[in-house]
């Protein structure tokens, strides 16, 4: 089995971690993945840049995190891809497969456009979409937001959080109810704190598109915490 860690924040892109992004890839390198995924809190979550630089120069400061990562993966032998974090009323979503032109391009889309059309979208332009921790709970989050229709994957276990939140117990349950496909991600934001989760499947992901093929066709097998 392969094992690829889909869910990380870095320093560069997300205010809540402390972790920079070269050090972030090294460290899942030692512990054994073959890949990760970059997920920072976009622009409308707890980023890391700056909201009054002008729209591009933002897009190339968000990106920052996996590029450092990628430049280190590519040395050590560690596959590493882009991915963000975005969220609408509190609910956060694991967007994959696009690009810094992309985003370039869409503003209006990403930050001023209905969050369901905003994800058809991306769909059709060959992004995919995982509801990241949906039952996740703090003081801030006055409700749970669910999106059934309009995710292409369920974050099943999400290895940051204590076995007795119940909250992966409960995203289990949402995706058994509306026949949702499941997934699993880290959700790290630091280095002492890795967690070891992710996904094992059967065989080596090339790229973005190799992570949703394999969960369309039953094999991503999201792992449970491993590691402190």
């Amino acid at each position: 089995m392969y094992k690829y860690e889909t869910h990380l924040h870095t320093k560069e892109g997300s205010a809540c971690a402390s972790a920079p992004a070269a050090e972030m890839a090294r460290a899942h390198k030692a512990a054994g993945y073959d890949g990760i995924f970059v997920t920072d809190h976009f622009f409308n979550a707890n980023t890391a840049v700056p909201r009054e630089l002008p729209w591009e120069e933002r897009i190339d400061r968000f990106f920052l995190g996996y590029e450092r990562a990628k430049e280190v993966g590519d040395e050590i032998g560690l596959k590493v891809w882009f991915g963000f974090e975005y969220t609408v009323y509190n609910a956060d979503f694991l967007i994959y497969n696009m690009d810094k032109e992309f985003m370039k391009a869409n503003e209006k889309l990403l930050m001023h456009t209905d969050e369901r059309e905003c994800f058809r979208t991306i769909r059709e332009m060959g992004g995919f979409i995982v509801h990241a921790h949906p039952f996740r709970y703090d003081p801030y989050i006055h409700h749970i937001s669910l999106y059934p229709h309009d995710v292409d994957a369920v974050e099943v276990i999400n290895a940051s959080h204590d076995p007795w939140n119940l909250y992966n117990e409960r995203a289990k349950l949402y995706a058994d109810s509306y026949g949702l496909v499941k997934t699993g991600g880290s959700d790290s934001h630091h280095l002492d704190k890795l967690f070891g989760g992710g996904i094992d499947v059967p065989e080596p992901i090339n790229c973005p598109e190799d992570y949703l093929r394999l969960l369309r066709e039953g094999k991503v097998y999201p792992r449970e915490r491993t590691l402190e």
